[in-house]
This record gives structure tokens, C-alpha cells and sequence, in this order.
């Protein structure tokens, strides 16, 4: 018997300076393509295995690169990948005119304390939800299957295979990001059209109007394929509720604005948004109540294993059961709650309005609504990551809920002592509080799934929680200026003041600041969220019926939400992009030698989409913000932008598309065969 370890295993490389440096500069490209897309389409994409293989294809040029150096890149690149979901809670307090900017070093403590507390939290849930747990972890697992065929680690694949594969999977990422950038680069020149609008009256002059915004966007079209038919097919079905029915209905008993397009965005964003959160709001507390039972008995699992492994030397572990030290993890946890506590005290005092005389109820209760909530929100998003992905777990729901609570505890706790005029002033402390709570549940989110690809690939579970607080700290200082860029460049939907053309939709963050506003000020039409309630009721309905009757049907009640509050600017493409995709893996299944490595080719190709416009976006942003023009890179005028351009652009978007699916295709059975 052996007791002592192989001296062979502490040499191998996992936690390196490379591999940091490597997950950073990855996490730079996709966090800001995260922040732009999530602020325009209130929709983020995962970041792990794209940057798992970027990460393979790079450290294959390093001498000893192992699997588990590639983790801890993708574990990096997640982490901070998943902090951009900030942006679902933090713009709000823009759009309710508490700021006019972001404060880089306000924005990220918010960011860095708040993420910090959800790997902390999510520490102790690891053996309970994933060491011992049956939940399948779709996103961690795959993203483990490309480590090991990227590390010739999966059966039957040999080096020279798991070398093409890798050349392959970085090819694709490489030419869909620049195809979408290019594209991007010819649309602001106005060469071609952006986006095809049209508004139209329906049932006479006296009747409603309608209208859609097609906006011609791969990064769009790229979220799409990753989504998937059904979420697409949901989408759509909301924008069909919202824009088929809602805005004509509604249009229609409003007085006449100055335009059909005026009066059918005004009939949108102050009738029809508000019947999306309602039935995003019954959609997500539908979703979070199917887990309570899960989420105790996982809790109680996690207790129970930290005090069986209390009696024990953890020293004495095997390395793949070493977590931080749970000593360790309340020392941080003890030491992110001062600052945030300076913060909330710092926020009470200037804000004025009366709040600086309850600074001390303020910061004692601000702190507990931390601790407690926080570590609620990390076990329910650990548990929804573990049972249907990171990427699909609905965040927004668990900010509606933190927000709501937030608002009615200062409802009933200081509104009445407050003068009058302080309502403003309330909503802004609330979405301060619930920005802090979402950091730390978007990082719970994201942290068990890494922390199942490591179990898989034979991590070692400190290492990879030190790499997600350095992810997080990357995410935290990246976040803050891109945000303040985009809110100069183009501003957000709501936002006061005049609305610029192409403004951010910032749809998360709209709907829980107006949720705020409605809790405090009461001042929101309550009958709107009623019917978008009792469309949620409907859908949940029909999603189950579906989920019971059929083998993969489902219409999901939150995307169906989310159709309803999203402008069509940001929907339409997005159901093109699910049944492209669904087209191309079904043509794969078919015609393919390898279906999953062609399917996963095309993944990454989607991704590539997105990470080259997002950050061309955040570039042509960085144009606008310092001309002052709308449009910089202009090449023509007006005439020829709304006419020639329409039928060029979109043209050429459907024929480069095709293009590259059919170079995947071929990319895929030339990297199989080789």
C-alpha cells in the first residue's frame, strides 16, 4: 500500500501564469461581446467552450500544456463571462436618471465583491451538487468532452485527430468572428442596410398599428443557433403576442401620435413591455418554485458533508476533493461584507432625500439582505445550472425576485419616516442592493458547471475556485467601461432624456428598475402585468402538456416572455438563427460521418458571430461616443441607406450565410477523415 502521493503529480500543470494570462485576454473578447449583446438582445452567450478551444489551440504550442491547464482557461474566460449578466440589474439605475455614467470604481466593487461572495457561497454546495448529485450539468459535461478530444483524452481519438480538431474548432471561431465583423464594418458605412423596418396601420384608420424591425445582425442570427428551435419558436410566439396583438390592441385606444412608428413604439414600451414582465415574473417564480424541494435537499446534503469532512485531515484528501478551505472561505466571505458595507453607507449618505438618517438600519439590514439572499440565490442558481444550464437558467427571474423583496422590506421599513419626493431615491438603494445579490447569484450560476467540467477532467477544486475569483476580478475591471461607452454611444431604451437612434434595449435591467419603481411608487398599471400574468398561466400550460405528450417539443414560458418584451429589432433574427441551426444539425445527423463534431463545428462558428460584432460593436461605439454622430463611418447618404441598401444587405447576408454553413460543413468532414 502507497500512502504517499506520486511525486509525478504535483508537477503537472494546471494553475499556471499562462494559462491566467490566457483566460484574461480571452475573457476581454467575450466579456465585451457579452455586455454589447446582453444590453441589445437581453441575451448572453456561454463562454466555455469557445474558450476551451481557443485555449487548446493556443497552449498546443507550449511545451507540457495539459487538460487541466485548458480547465482553468475556460474557467477564467466563464467566470467572467458570466459576470457581464450585471447588466440585467446595474443599467437600471441609468434608466431611472439616478445615474447619468458609470463610476468605474463603484461599478466594479459592485461587480468583484458581489462575484467574490458567489464563489465563495457556491463552495460548500460542490460535493452536495456535484460530486454526489445525478443532475446532468449539459454545459459543464460537453465542455468536458472538448477538453478530452482536444487532449486526444476521449476513446478512440488519437493526437493527430485531437490536433485537427482543434485547427478546425479555431478556424471556425476565427472566420465567423471576422465575416460578422466585416459585416458589421460595411453596415455602419451604411452600404448596406442594418435593418429592415416597416409600420403599418391594421383594421382602418381608425384601428391600431404594427410594425417589425428586422435588423440584420449575424451576431443575432449566431445567439439563435445557439438557443435552439424551440426557444426560438418561443420567441417568436411572444413577439407574435406582443406585436400581432398587443401593440394594435392597444395602439388602437391611444390618441394619435405624431407617426404610426412613434405611436407604435410609445404603445410598446409603456403598454406591451409591461405584459412581458408580467409573464416573465409568472414564468420565473413557476420555474423557481419546481425547485424549492431540490434546493433544501441539497442544502442539507451540503451541510452534512461539511461536517462529515470536518472530522477528517483535510490535508489528507485526494487532491480532487481538495476545495479553498472552508476557514478561508469565511475569512473572504467576512472580508467582501466591509466594503460592501462602506458602500451601502456611502450610498445612504449621499443620496440624501432623508436616507442618511437611517444610514445605520440601512447598512445592518442592507449587509443581512446580502448574506441572506445571496446565499439563497447561489444554492437555487447552482441547482438550475446543474439541472438545465447555465446558459438557460432563468437569471432574470432571480432578479425580479431579489428586487421585489428589496423594495417591499423598504417599503415597510423606512418609506413611511421618509419625506415626500424620496421614492427615487428608495428605488435607486434598491437596485444598488440587488446589484450586489445578482453578482454573486450570475457567478453561482456559472460556478458549479465549471466546477462539474473539472470533476470530469480530473481537476484539482481549489485551483479552479482561484481561478474564478481571478476571472471575476478580470470581468469586474473590464465590465464597468464598456458600459460606460455603450451608455454614451447610444444610450438605453427609457433612459431620460431623447432617445438616440439604435439604443440599447437593456431589457432586464428595464423591466426590474420599472418593477422597482412600481413597488415603491406605486405607479405601474397593475392590470397590464395581470395579463401578461395570466399569458404565462396559458403558457406554462401548454409547455407542460408538450413536455409530457412529446419527445423534445417544449415552449418555454420565460422565452415566450421575453418575445413579448423585446422589440422585434431583437427577436426576429434571433428565430432565424434557431431554425437555421436546427436545419444545419438536422442536415448533419443526415449527411455527416461525425454528426456531433460537425454539430459542435457549427457552435462555434455561432459563437464567432457573436464575439466579432460585439466587439466591432463596442468599437464603432467608441466612434460614435467621440464624434458625436450618429453614424461616423458613413459612405452614403439617406437616399441610398433606405432604398438601394435594404436589398443589398440582406442579399448579401443570406448568401454569406449560406456560404458558411456549407464551409463548416466541409471543414468538419475534412478535419474527420484527416
Amino acid at each position: 500500500m502507497s500512502a504517499q502521493p506520486s511525486p509525478i503529480a504535483p508537477a503537472r500543470a494546471e494553475l499556471t501564469i499562462r494559462g491566467l494570462i490566457i483566460g484574461i485576454l480571452i475573457t476581454l473578447v467575450f466579456t465585451a461581446a457579452n455586455v454589447y449583446f446582453g444590453l441589445k438582445a437581453g441575451l448572453t452567450f456561454a463562454t466555455s467552450i469557445p474558450a476551451a478551444v481557443i485555449s487548446m489551440a493556443v497552449l498546443r504550442y507550449f511545451k507540457g500544456a495539459t487538460m487541466q491547464e485548458n480547465n482553468i482557461v475556460q474557467t477564467v474566460a466563464s467566470a467572467a463571462g458570466t459576470l457581464s449578466s450585471i447588466i440585467f440589474v446595474l443599467p437600471g439605475l441609468i434608466l431611472i436618471g439616478w445615474w447619468t455614467g458609470f463610476n468605474y470604481w463603484t461599478s466594479f466593487a459592485i461587480c468583484a465583491l458581489g462575484g467574490i461572495l458567489g464563489v465563495m457561497y457556491s463552495i460548500p454546495l460542490r460535493r452536495a451538487l456535484v460530486t454526489n448529485s445525478d443532475l446532468p450539468y449539459p454545459e459543464g459535461v460537453a465542455c468536458a468532452e472538448v477538453l478530452k478530444v482536444g487532449a486526444g483524452g476521449s476513446e478512440g481519438v488519437s493526437a493527430e485527430e485531437a490536433a485537427e480538431s482543434n485547427r478546425a474548432g479555431l478556424l471556425a471561431v476565427l472566420w465567423g468572428s471576422i465575416v460578422s465583423a466585416v459585416f458589421a464594418v460595411v453596415v455602419a458605412t451604411r452600404v448596406f442596410a442594418g435593418d429592415v423596418v416597416h409600420y403599418f396601420r391594421v383594421g382602418g384608420d381608425k384601428g391600431g398599428v404594427t410594425g417589425f424591425d428586422f435588423f440584420l445582425s449575424f451576431a443575432l442570427f449566431g445567439i439563435g443557433h445557439l438557443v435552439g428551435l424551440w426557444v426560438g419558436i418561443a420567441m417568436l410566439v411572444g413577439a407574435l403576442i406582443g406585436w400581432g396583438w398587443g401593440v394594435p390592441h392597444f395602439s388602437a385606444l391611444a390618441p394619435a401620435a405624431s407617426s404610426i412608428a412613434d405611436l407604435a413604439n410609445a404603445t410598446w414600451s409603456h403598454k406591451v413591455r409591461f405584459v412581458g414582465a408580467g409573464t416573465i415574473g409568472v414564468a420565473a417564480i413557476w420555474t423557481l418554485a419546481k425547485l424549492v424541494k431540490p434546493v433544501i435537499s441539497g442544502l442539507t446534503s451540503a451541510m452534512a458533508a461539511s461536517r462529515a469532512r470536518s472530522a477528517g485531515n483535510a490535508a489528507l484528501l485526494p487532491r480532487t476533493e481538495q476545495d479553498i478551505p472552508i476557514g478561508q472561505v469565511g475569512l473572504i466571505s467576512l472580508a467582501c461584507l466591509v466594503p460592501i458595507g462602506f458602500l451601502i453607507q456611502n450610498f445612504a449618505t449621499t443620496a440624501g432625500h432623508g436616507l442618511g438618517d437611517h444610514m445605520l438600519a440601512l447598512v445592518v439590514g442592507g449587509l443581512i439582505f446580502v448574506v441572506l439572499m445571496s446565499f439563497f440565490v447561489s444554492a437555487v442558481c447552482g441547482y438550475m445550472a446543474g439541472l438545465i444550464g447555465s446558459s438557460n437558467s432563468p437569471l432574470s427571474g432571480i432578479g425580479i425576485i431579489v428586487v421585489i423583496s428589496a423594495a417591499l422590506l423598504l417599503v415597510f421599513g423606512i418609506r413611511s419616516t421618509l419625506p415626500v419626493g424620496s421614492e427615487n431615491a428608495l428605488v435607486a438603494f434598491a437596485l444598488f442592493i440587488t446589484s450586489i445579490v445578482f453578482a454573486a447569484a450570475a457567478i453561482a450560476n456559472n460556478n458549479l458547471q465549471d466546477l462539474k467540467t473539472g470533476q470530469l477532467v480530473d481537476a484539482t477544486p481549489s485551483k479552479q475556485q482561484w481561478a474564478l475569483v481571478i476571472g471575476v476580478l478580470a470581468g469586474a475591471a473590464i465590465i464597468p467601461p464598456i458600459l460606460d461607452l455603450l451608455n454614451h454611444a447610444y444610450g438605453f431604451v427609457g433612459a431620460p432624456g431623447p432617445q438616440r437612434d439604435h439604443a440599447l434595449a437593456a431589457p432586464q435591467a428595464g423591466l426590474i428598475s420599472a418593477l422597482a419603481q412600481g413597488v415603491i411608487q406605486n405607479n405601474i398599471d397593475w392590470s397590464l402585468i395581470e395579463i401578461g400574468g395570466a399569458i404565462g398561466v396559458v403558457m406554462i400550460i401548454i409547455d407542460e402538456v408538450l413536455r409530457r405528450t412529446t419527445k423534445s417539443a417544449h415552449l418555454s414560458p420565460l422565452a415566450v416572455g421575453l418575445g413579448i418584451y423585446l422589440p422585434t429589432q431583437s427577436t426576429l433574427m434571433v428565430v432565424v438563427g434557431a431554425v437555421a441551426g436546427w436545419w444545419f444539425d438536422r442536415n448533419a445527423d443526415r449527411t455527416s460521418k461525425n454528426p456531433e463534431a460537425t454539430k459542435q463545428l457549427g457552435v462555434l462558428l455561432a459563437s464567432g458571430m457573436i464575439v466579432g460584432e460585439g466587439l466591432l460593436g463596442v468599437a464603432i461605439a467608441a466612434f460614435v461616443a467621440f464624434s458625436g454622430k450618429d453614424y461616423p463611418l458613413a459612405l452614403v447618404g439617406d437616399s441610398f441607406a433606405n432604398g438601394p441598401a435594404l436589398w443589398i444587405g440582406g442579399l448579401a447576408f443570406a448568401v454569406v450565410m449560406v456560404l458558411l454553413y456549407r464551409w463548416v460543413g466541409r471543414l468538419a468532414r475534412s478535419s474527420t477523415s484527416a
